[in-house]
């Protein structure tokens, strides 16, 4: 092999390597017809767990981390963290995966869904059910390296995420039905930890339900007009008129029910910061929903996020600097 006499020569070797390599790539069959299918499949699964927008996790995760925090006195098993944290994910994405194949004759004709994988067709509704089933064996995986009796909770837990997306049909208060959903991680955790679930742990579930019941009716206020056409149930369409003073009335009963978890459990200053922080956070959600503007209120759902996370960082300074 020939090497180059001079600079010029090599950069002129190295040029047309390059663009041999830039030719190969261009006109290769997978990299211009199978890698971007192969991709584009991959998002569509992503958009199908809602990995796009983590939101979701994190209203399942707050209570996971308070309960676990509370359960812990502060200092929760690392590898009962993970576990926890691993299946709020897999949970939430395949409870995103069993709602759009239950929704999948409903969301086609709502403006914000229609465009959901397999709404538009771009997923099967057999592709989603075995993504569903997928997910959930993992993470009845991650349960059964805890305790028998969390395991049974688990269990109960998955019933209550298959269920969800048929209950609103029938149910007109399906939010509450997701409260209970999506704060089953409380009892778990307790028992998980402190191998019993105590008055507290059902204190704390009864404050997210009314939470969850909080933002996912701001949420529900965003369809509420697609929702009452092809007849999906709504506390936002049961509250009618009064949704917004409805709202008030829960965001209080929220913090009330939170309140006396921290006195419960002898909370001080650092926990009721968290509590007046989140107080702020529900006015502000309340100043946004006040024209019922469907923008506006996706923001004030979105906003929640903040609520969870100012809870739990007073909880976590009380432990870390008043115990």
């Amino acid at each position: 092999m020939r090497l180059p006499q001079s600079g010029d020569e090599l950069l002129q070797r190295i040029a047309e390597r390059w663009r041999w390599m830039v030719y190969r790539v261009r006109f290769h069959p997978f990299t211009t017809h199978e890698l971007p299918r192969i991709l584009g499949g991959l998002w569509d699964y992503a958009r199908l767990m809602r990995l796009d927008r983590p939101i979701g996790i994190w209203l399942l995760l707050w209570p996971t981390l308070w309960a676990l925090w509370i359960s812990s006195r502060g200092k929760p098993d690392p590898r009962i963290f993970i576990i926890f944290a691993a299946g709020t994910v897999l949970m939430r994405s395949a409870g995103c995966a069993i709602n759009d194949y239950a929704d999948r004759s409903f969301d086609p004709h709502v403006a914000r869904t229609k465009d959901r994988p397999v709404a538009a067709g771009r997923i099967s509704t057999l592709e989603a059910l075995v993504l569903f089933a997928v997910l959930s064996l993992t993470a009845l995986m991650l349960a059964l390296q805890l305790n028998k009796s969390t395991l049974l909770l688990a269990v109960a837990g998955g019933f209550l995420a298959i269920s969800y997306p048929f209950v609103k049909r029938f149910l007109p208060v399906p939010q509450m039905y997701l409260g209970v959903t999506f704060g089953w991680g409380i009892p778990m955790a307790f028992e998980a930890q402190y191998e019993q679930v105590p008055r507290v742990a059902w204190l704390l579930l009864l404050a997210n339900v009314l939470w969850v019941t909080v933002y996912d009716t701001m949420y529900a206020m965003v369809d509420r007009d697609d929702d009452v056409k092809i007849g999906v149930r709504s506390t936002a369409i049961l509250f009618g008129d009064s949704d917004r003073h409805i709202i008030a009335v829960l965001q209080v009963m929220t913090l009330l029910s939170l309140y006396l978890v921290g006195r419960m459990i002898h909370m001080g200053h650092w926990f009721d910061a968290g509590l007046l922080a989140g107080a702020g956070f529900f006015v502000y959600q309340l100043w946004l929903i006040r024209g019922r503007d469907r923008d506006a209120c996706l923001r004030a759902f979105l906003n929640n996020n903040y609520f969870g996370m100012a809870i739990f960082i007073g909880m976590a300074l009380e432990y870390l600097f008043a115990r």
